[in-house]
């Protein structure tokens, strides 16, 4: 039997509140009912328990998980953006929903086990070609609404970290307790 280094691309992982407590109807209420200005109280919320304890991090960049295309259309927005582009996080930190791309993928990953997620998961995700140069040598801040597993974050990291980024940081809204 072959050993396998389990440590996760990403350096480090803020998540603000756990699925199952307050914030989950607020996050749905965005994400499925299309209630825009529930990001703004998400996103306040970060600001208000979050933001003074991330304000001394270093890094560039902060980007969303994106949407695929099909499913941007399908939704209309991208939930990690609409409360990303509201954290407050230095003036120093470039926000950036285009950096970062998904190719389309049909399945949904809810009730999916670890290494279903990570199979499905693999080659989601690139870079703008335009963009590789600018984020060579930079840290960067990949936010999203919910982790479950983290595969979608280690794949982020991986791609992010295979075009030269340097240092990968989760900010995480949600973080379940076992895959939803």
């Amino acid at each position: 039997m072959q050993c396998q280094d389990l440590r996760p691309y990403f350096d480090e992982t803020y998540c603000l509140d756990s699925y199952d407590g307050l914030l989950q109807t607020p996050l749905h209420e965005l994400k499925y009912q299309k209630r825009i200005a529930f990001a703004n109280a998400l996103g306040r919320t970060w600001n208000l328990l979050l933001s003074k304890e991330l304000e001394d991090i270093s890094a560039d960049y902060l980007l969303p998980v994106p949407l695929s295309i099909e499913k941007l259309a399908q939704r209309g927005f991208n939930q990690s953006w609409e409360i990303a582009k509201r954290i407050q996080c230095g003036g120093y930190i470039q926000k950036s929903p285009y950096m970062l791309q998904r190719h389309h993928y049909a399945e949904h990953q809810a009730g999916s086990t670890l290494s279903n997620r990570q199979l499905a998961i693999q080659g989601m995700f690139y870079l703008e070609e335009r963009y590789v140069q600018q984020l060579t040598n930079k840290t960067v801040i990949v936010f999203d609404d919910v982790m479950t597993s983290g595969a979608t974050l280690n794949e982020i990291a991986r791609i992010l970290k295979d075009n030269g980024v340097s240092r990968v940081i989760n900010w995480v809204l949600l973080r379940a307790a076992r895959p939803i």
